[in-house]
């Protein structure tokens, strides 16, 4: 089957044709790094990893480019409040934006560009604008005229006179439009700023992510995304200038995910329920927010309670219990080949149906219950009298690729399992109650409890594994 995806362009699923057979191109728009990030950054990094897993998983090769941007107006007020540069105030955001999504299991970008590093690919985009009449200098500040463009308003399906009633001109503005959007602004005294053809200044927002994507991936590309909320007018700008200056289509899917809120309330600093990401990941399982995030597709809304995320890790943890059960009950499996077809069938057909979901605009929630059907019928099979080692690793193998899809690892749990002095201690332990020792066994037990190991008993003798 293809894989699908809803356009934000064209609102509706359509087929993925990637430009390069077998590759794809994605630029999401990452943060601006004047603070650690929230939740709600969080979504769309983990959101976007995932698909771009899932390509991978599909065969393709996929170039993932994420920018930074680090320098702005909330940029250069941070770094004023904290008496720092603006690029060292930015480089300690970006380590600590990179820390807590690698924290959440987001694969690293093949690049991070930054706005400081792209400065002279900007101004010339920038010129090579003004020069084709999209553009003009006024006072050392250089504006892009919409009005220039046709199909302005074509991602966010608004008339060029829908938006022109809701602009405005700000105090000090000297653009000709309301619509007119900054490209290049003029420095004011004691802001960093780049020498350029207008004078001293810097870029404007909307600029970097169209000279960057073209630097890195290219005039065309194939997937474009991030949050919601950069709809309008951040990609709708992107989408003018790039189209504007290269005379070809920026991207030919847009994906954008949907907003968090908490306690069904809007996420702000002004209601005080603004939740950083690193706050809940020292709090929680980082395996476990990821999992949150999943559990609902991307499109829709998220609401996030600490109800709603317990049950999370009680999900999550049903899935990796089935896993550990497998890979305990293999150790009493025989190398079977009669009568296994029929459960190698089952695990192959919720293979299928996992892919049919994930095909279908990466539908994770769905894909997830594929995953707990899985889950329940291997806790089914590993209750048979019998089982075999190649039904075993079936099981096993898919639980591992599917959860790997969605950036989960337990596989390194498992190796931890396989501990030589735990297990030596429990078939000592074993060995004490066989023999009435009770206070030796008490005392091994006492011993593995203060390690955190937890011990179940199971059919197929003591199962343990590592608590928090």
């Amino acid at each position: 089957m293809t894989i699908q995806i809803y356009n934000t362009l064209t609102r509706q699923k359509e087929d993925f044709k990637p430009i390069e057979p077998g590759k794809v191109s994605m630029y999401v728009c990452g943060p601006t790094v004047y603070n650690y990030i929230h939740i709600g950054n969080a979504r769309p990094a983990i959101v976007f990893d995932t698909v771009r897993r899932y390509f991978e998983y599909r065969g393709f090769d996929v170039r993932y480019v994420l920018n930074f941007t680090d320098v702005d107006d909330k940029i250069i007020k941070a770094a004023k409040e904290a008496g720092e540069e603006v690029g060292t105030l930015a480089d300690r955001f970006i380590d600590a934006y990179l820390e807590d999504v690698q924290s959440l299991g987001v694969k690293k970008a093949t690049k991070n560009p930054r706005v400081m590093d792209s400065m002279e690919e900007i101004i010339i985009f920038i010129k090579e604008l003004v020069d084709k009449g999209y553009a003009y200098e006024a006072d050392g500040d250089v504006y892009f005229k919409p009005r220039s463009f046709e199909g302005y308003g074509k991602l966010s399906h608004q008339s060029i006179d829908e938006l022109r009633s809701g602009a405005r001109i700000q105090v000090g503005e000297k653009k000709e439009d309301p619509l007119d959007f900054a490209l290049w602004k003029k420095a004011k005294e004691g802001e960093i700023a780049w020498e350029s053809p207008w004078g001293e200044g810097r870029p404007g927002w909307h600029i970097e992510c169209s000279a960057m994507a073209k630097k890195y991936l290219g005039e065309t590309i194939d997937i474009h995304a991030g949050g919601q909320d950069l709809t309008f007018p951040h990609h709708e700008n992107e989408i003018a200038q790039s189209e504007a200056h290269n005379d070809k289509t920026f991207a030919n899917y847009w994906m954008h995910n949907g907003y968090i809120n908490i306690d069904n309330e809007k996420m702000s600093k002004s209601l005080g329920n603004f939740v950083l990401a690193r706050d809940l990941i020292e709090k929680h399982d980082p395996k476990v927010l990821r999992f949150f995030m999943l559990s609902v597709h991307y499109r829709n809304p998220i609401n996030f309670t600490e109800e709603l995320l317990e049950s999370a890790k009680t999900s999550l943890e049903r899935i990796e219990t089935a896993y550990h059960n497998l890979g305990h009950r293999r150790k009493a499996s025989m190398d079977l080949r009669e009568d296994n077809k029929e459960w190698l069938d089952r695990i192959e057909d919720r293979k299928k149906r996992f892919e049919a979901e994930m095909d279908d605009d990466f539908n994770t929630a769905n894909a997830i219950s594929i995953l707990f059907d899985l889950s329940k019928e291997a806790n089914v099979y590993v209750q048979e009298k019998q089982t075999a080692t190649e039904v075993i690793d079936a099981f096993r193998d898919t639980i591992v690729s599917m959860l790997q899809v969605l950036g989960i690892d337990i596989e390194k749990e498992q190796e931890e399992l396989l501990d030589e002095t735990i297990e030596a201690l429990i078939a000592e332990r074993n060995e004490a109650r066989k023999n009435r020792d009770f206070a030796r066994a008490d005392e091994i037990r006492d011993q593995l409890k203060n390690e955190k190991i937890i011990l179940e008993d199971t059919p197929q003798g003591v199962r343990w594994k590592r608590g928090k």
